[in-house]
């Protein structure tokens, strides 16, 4: 592939840009080429982009990109109920994937993806960047190394602002993004999947929208995602595992806070404060043992996206992986696992029940 990897990118608004920034600080990466219908996220990306821009044709189909002979990778950042149509041409023209969360706002949709890249011999990576958050990706690592045990219960707490404006604020809509339980939690859902080691088999949610967008009118229509949930997951090994979202708690002072619990200790990480929090099993009324400890993160890392560096880390491999110098660590399969446990959490919400994994087809 030579000294680079040559980058096209679908969907230049938000998260668009913060691929860029972060491809700027990664070595051998250079963007060549953008494609999205709205301008004004074409001339945001362009921005970013600074002297560079030069460089970077822009395209406003996916399938004028796919086929230019620019790239040799395309990250996906489209709007979520697009995933599917855009990939379509860029599986066709045999280039390398990295396509953000969730994979697709369906199980179907989903599938067909898992078809498409487990038939391909080309990098197929699904963008679930809160693996590769420094003190996430520490915590995870002390648990497989046994720190707490056998490992029995899992909680995670995000507690953070409203969904952000976006191009027509098409994520106010469930038809659009699958739902807040799969757009938003699916990093969660992904989480719990590689800390536990297991499938999910049964999901039990109660959500709804309580606070925020309901004001907000769009041709008339009101918004129906989630603002606020309390989701358990049993998984087939036995572990339980619990998702508490608030999407109208900004003054949180940790927006993630993840705690493990085993047969011999308790394991906590706190996110942005970055740390981790080590409690083991003492007895009744005996002193406690807590030991507390901080998780560098990379200064420029961090000021490179909004998740707390992981755009940066998760890009480093995926580079890597297309070079043909690693693995794929999070793979189509991957992806559509996340949506799966995301859609029974929306149905579980919806019809007030209990939903076993297994009525989904999977």
């Amino acid at each position: 592939m030579g000294e680079q990897v040559r980058y096209g990118l679908v969907g230049a608004g938000m998260m668009g840009i913060e691929h860029i920034t972060n491809l700027a600080i990664t070595p051998g990466a250079v963007v060549t080429a953008l494609a999205d219908p709205t301008r004004t996220s074409l001339d945001a990306s362009l921005k970013a982009l600074g002297e560079k821009a030069g460089s970077v044709q822009s395209f406003d189909s996916v399938e004028a990109l796919a086929t230019s002979g620019l790239c040799d990778a395309v990250i996906v950042a489209s709007p979520n109920y697009t995933h599917r149509a855009v990939l379509e041409p860029v599986f066709d023209a045999g280039l390398h994937i990295l396509c953000e969360k969730p994979v697709a706002t369906t199980i179907a949709d989903a599938k067909w993806i898992v078809e498409r890249a487990e038939a391909s011999d080309k990098v197929f990576w699904t963008a679930m960047e809160y693996r590769y958050m420094p003190p996430a990706a520490e915590f995870i690592r002390e648990i497989r190394d046994g720190r707490v045990g056998r490992l029995q219960m899992l909680s995670i707490r995000e507690h953070r602002f409203p969904f952000l404006e976006k191009v027509g604020d098409w994520n106010r809509f469930n038809r659009n993004t699958g739902g807040t339980m799969v757009e938003k939690c699916c990093h969660f859902f992904d989480l719990m999947r590689l800390i536990t080691q297991s499938e999910a088999v049964r999901v039990c949610c109660s959500g709804a929208m309580d606070v925020n967008h309901l004001d907000e009118r769009y041709d008339g229509q009101t918004p129906d995602i989630i603002d606020n949930s309390y989701t358990t997951v049993d998984f087939a090994n036995g572990v339980r595992a619990m998702l508490d979202l608030s999407m109208f708690a900004d003054g949180a002072e940790n927006q993630e806070e993840i705690a493990a619990v085993g047969d011999k200790a308790r394991l906590e990480v706190l996110i942005p404060e970055g740390a981790i929090v080590y409690s083991p099993r003492v007895g009744f009324r005996n002193a406690k043992q807590v030991e507390r400890r901080m998780v560098h993160t990379d200064e420029t890392a961090l000021n490179a996206g909004s998740h707390h560096g992981s755009t940066f880390y998760e890009h480093q491999k995926f580079n890597a992986a297309v070079r043909g110098d690693g693995k794929v660590e999070v793979t189509a399969r991957d992806g559509l696992m996340a949506v799966a446990i995301g859609t029974a959490a929306e149905i579980s919400a919806r019809e007030h029940r209990v939903v076993d994994m297994s009525e989904l087809g999977l």
